[in-house]
C-alpha cells in the first residue's frame, strides 16, 4: 500500500483562517493527504493568507521565495496559495511566483482537490453561487477541547480602511441546523469550548435566526461547556444577544468588540456608523447583565486626518472603558479601499501614538491579570504543562492559566484559585 501524501499548511491571520485551514485539510484528507509539520516532507504546501495587516503580500512572496529551491528539488511538489491575498492578487501571484500551482480564494477552497487533479496552473477567485460548506467533507481534523466554528462570512459595513468586503464578499450566514450538527460532531470528538466565528459574527441571520438564538440552541448540546463569539460590530449588537450574556451559563464572560477609534470625527471618516457614546452605552449594558465580563477591542492609530485631539479622545475612551486586552495597530493603506486615497499621518507621529496607546493597553492588561489573584475561576485544560504535575488551560475570561494539578486531564473543566499573575498568564491551584 502506497504511503499517504503529505500536506504542510502555514496559516496567517485570524481564527477564521485557522478554521479555513482545518477545513481545507479535511478536503485534502478525502484525497489521501495527511498533515505534516515540515514543509521539506510535504507533497503539497498550502499558504493560507490574510490581507488585513500591512505587508501581507510581501510576507507571502518572501515565503514563496523560500519554497522555490524546494520546488526545484521536488518538481512534483504542489504549492497552493489560499485566502484573502489570493483573492485580491491571484494573477499577480502567478506572474511573480511561477512555482505556484493553485491560487484559490476563501469562498472557493472546497474546489481545491479538483483544481489539483486538473493539473497546470489554476486561479479560482470567484464568489461561487453554491455554498462551499455543502461540498466539504465532514470535518475530521479537529482534536482537543477548544474548537472554532465559522457561522457567518463576509461584511456589508465597508469601513473605509478594510478590504474584507472585497475579499470575503457580502454577509452570508450558514443555516442553523448545519451549524448545530457540526457543533455536535465537534463535541463528539472532544470539543468542550466552541468559539463562533464571523467577520461580523453578530450580524448572523441564518434562516431568520439571530446569533442569540443560535447560542441558546448550542447551549442545549450535552458536554458543550463553553461558548464564545468573535468578531462583533457595535452596530449589530442586538438586545437578545446582550440578554444572553446574563442568562446563558455556557456563554463566557468575554467580549471582543472593536471600536477602532475614540474620536467621533475619525469614526465618521472610517465609516463606522457609530459614535463613542453609542459604544459607551453598549459597554454599560453588557456590564449591567454580566459585571465580570472581560472586554477586548481593536484600535487603529494614525488614520488619515487623525489629529492630536482625535488621538486624545481614543486615549480617553480606553481609560474610561478599561480593557482586559486589546490589539492596536498603526494604520496601513489597503489598496482599493477609500482611505487609501487620503494623505497619511507622518510615520513618526503615528509611531509615537501607537507606542503611547500600547503602553496604556499593556498596563490595563496587567491590572486585569493582577485583579484575578485570589479569585476562583473555571479553567478548561488544553494540554500538560512543562513542569511535572502541571496543566495549562484557559479561564472563563480566555486567560492562559498554569495549574498545579498532578491528576489533571486534557478536556477537564476544573475550579482553580488564582495564586499569581504575570504579563500574559496566570498561575493557580485546584480547589478540592
Amino acid at each position: 500500500m502506497a504511503d499517504p501524501k503529505k500536506l504542510f499548511i502555514k496559516t496567517y491571520g485570524c481564527q477564521m483562517n485557522v478554521y479555513d485551514s482545518t477545513r481545507m485539510a479535511d478536503a485534502m484528507a478525502a484525497d489521501g493527504y495527511v498533515t505534516t509539520e515540515k514543509a521539506d516532507d510535504a507533497d503539497m504546501v498550502l499558504i493560507n493568507t490574510c490581507h488585513i495587516r500591512e505587508k501581507a503580500s510581501e510576507k507571502l512572496f518572501s515565503d514563496l521565495g523560500r519554497l522555490r529551491p524546494l520546488k526545484v528539488a521536488k518538481p512534483d511538489l504542489k504549492i497552493t496559495v489560499a485566502g484573502c491575498v489570493a483573492q485580491a492578487e491571484g494573477a499577480e501571484i502567478l506572474r511573480r511566483a511561477p512555482q505556484v500551482d493553485v491560487v484559490v480564494g476563501p469562498q472557493s477552497y472546497h474546489r481545491l482537490p479538483e483544481m489539483l487533479r486538473a493539473g497546470g496552473q489554476v486561479v479560482d477567485t470567484d464568489f461561487p453561487a453554491e455554498d462551499k460548506f455543502d461540498h466539504l467533507p465532514q470535518g475530521r481534523g479537529h482534536s482537543g477541547p477548544s474548537a472554532f466554528l465559522t457561522v457567518q462570512e463576509g461584511c456589508d459595513k465597508f469601513c473605509a480602511f478594510c478590504v474584507v468586503p472585497y475579499t470575503r464578499g457580502a454577509e452570508v450566514s450558514r443555516p442553523p441546523e448545519r451549524l448545530l450538527a457540526e457543533a455536535r460532531a465537534l463535541v463528539a470528538r472532544g470539543a468542550r469550548d466552541i468559539s463562533l466565528l464571523g467577520q461580523n459574527v453578530n450580524a448572523y441571520h441564518g434562516d431568520g435566526w439571530t446569533l442569540a438564538r443560535l447560542i441558546r440552541a448550542l447551549a442545549e448540546i450535552p458536554d458543550l461547556l463553553r461558548i464564545r463569539y468573535m468578531t462583533s460590530h457595535p452596530n449589530d449588537m442586538a438586545d437578545d444577544l446582550i440578554a444572553a450574556h446574563g442568562d446563558v451559563p455556557q456563554l463566557m464572560p468575554y467580549l471582543h468588540l472593536p471600536v477602532q477609534s475614540g474620536s467621533d470625527r475619525i469614526l465618521k471618516a472610517m465609516n463606522r456608523k457609530h459614535t463613542r457614546d453609542d459604544y459607551f452605552r453598549l459597554i454599560d449594558r453588557f456590564r449591567a447583565v454580566r459585571p465580570d465580563i472581560l472586554l477586548t477591542s481593536d484600535f487603529i492609530v494614525g488614520f488619515p486626518g487623525e489629529t492630536d485631539a482625535d488621538f486624545s479622545q481614543t486615549v480617553d475612551l480606553v481609560e474610561r472603558v478599561g480593557y482586559g486586552m486589546a490589539y492596536s495597530f498603526k494604520y496601513s493603506a489597503r489598496p482599493g479601499t477609500p482611505a487609501a486615497e487620503k494623505a497619511a499621518v507622518p510615520d513618526d507621529v503615528a509611531d509615537a501614538r501607537l507606542q503611547a496607546l500600547q503602553s496604556l493597553l499593556t498596563s490595563q492588561q496587567r491590572a486585569a491579570q493582577d485583579a484575578m489573584v485570589g479569585r476562583t475561576v473555571g479553567v478548561l485544560y488544553e494540554k500538560a504543562g512543562r513542569m511535572p504535575g502541571q496543566m495549562v488551560g484557559k479561564s472563563d475570561h480566555l486567560q492562559a492559566v498554569h495549574v498545579t494539578d498532578a491528576n489533571g486531564k486534557v478536556g477537564a473543566l476544573v475550579q482553580v484559585r488564582i495564586t499569581a499573575s504575570s504579563a500574559n498568564s496566570l498561575a493557580g491551584v485546584t480547589i478540592s
